[in-house]
């Protein structure tokens, strides 16, 4: 068995995109259809209200509904990561204790931020997943450009060491690889998940690293997640060969798309009814479109097949 598998939680937990109408209102009868196609999928886990669900786009009352509905529809199908992120730790708090009370697995945080000049330091990052912890629900720790926060080895360590219910980490910064090995060779105690991010695109450099699972998007776990199951099962070679195949669209996808791919492509296969994407997101250019979608065709994707 190889030594990434002996984790509690692994393979591909990816995040659910967020359904508007064309008029912009949040598609709830979507929503559930999005999770459907996920589970059908084979995820190992679905997170919703990260930043490629729009997150930052959503108002705290759609954000309150969406974690009922989400939460009760997957009915513990598959265990579900809701992501908490606020530079208020009071609302931190209130968000967790709505995840805690709806029935929700795991929550993930980035740490506090708000712009680029607006940060928590060391000290306040850590107690605002301190007082998180008191809750008891499992914390994943989000480290990703997008705050704009030096999350260093030494900080990562000290946290997952000394905070009881942070066991969980998802890294996609840069040279994420070495920074997962460190923290594993650090932290191993009290890990349960050492996860990366970013739409897998350094999946198989961060499977070398230790990362028992990824968290993509919703465009093609089905695929992702034989890449990691094999890794997992010691089929290390083979685990290459099929990461290779769909290396061209996890790299499409992270380069030229960003969180419209799914959507796009969701729309596409009538998972969803509209791909709009809240002001000022712009939608994808008709190139970019096209070729995204004549790859999800090329690669078969369930994404783009669920409702045909």
């Amino acid at each position: 068995m190889n030594s990434n598998n002996k984790y509690k939680y692994n393979g591909v937990w990816p995040v659910a995109p967020t359904p508007f109408h064309d008029n912009g209102e949040v598609d709830y009868e979507g929503m559930k259809r999005v999770l459907d196609c996920m589970i059908d999928q084979k995820v190992d886990g679905i997170c919703i209200l990260a930043n490629f669900s729009e997150q930052f786009l959503i108002t705290d009352e759609e954000r309150e509904k969406l974690t009922h509905l989400c939460i009760e529809h997957i009915n513990g199908r598959v265990p579900t990561i809701v992501t908490v992120s606020h530079f208020s730790t009071k609302i931190v708090l209130d968000r967790v204790n709505l995840v805690k009370n709806v029935g929700g697995d795991i929550v993930m945080m980035m740490p506090p931020y708000h712009g680029s000049l607006l940060k928590g330091n060391a000290d306040q990052t850590f107690e605002q997943f301190n007082q998180v912890s008191k809750i008891g629900l499992p914390i994943m720790i989000q480290d990703a450009p997008l705050s704009g926060v030096d999350l260093s080895v030494p900080l990562l360590t000290k946290m997952i060491n000394e905070i009881e219910n942070l066991t969980c980490f998802k890294i996609e910064s840069a040279q994420a690889a070495l920074k997962i090995k460190s923290l594993i060779d650090n932290c191993n105690n009290n890990l349960e998940a050492p996860f990366d991010g970013e739409e897998s695109i350094t999946l198989m450099a961060d499977l070398h690293a230790g990362v028992s699972g990824t968290m993509s998007s919703a465009l093609l776990p089905e695929k992702i997640g034989p890449v990691v199951r094999n890794y997992l099962e010691g089929n290390i070679d083979h685990s290459e060969k099929l990461y290779n195949q769909i290396l061209p669209l996890i790299n499409f996808e992270n380069r030229q798309c960003g969180f419209r791919a799914t959507k796009t492509v969701m729309k596409e296969g009538d998972v969803i009814k509209s791909d709009f994407c809240r002001h000022p997101i712009k939608p994808l250019d008709d190139t970019t479109k096209n070729l995204l979608l004549s790859m999800a065709k090329k690669y078969n994707l369930i994404s783009i097949n669920w409702a045909k």
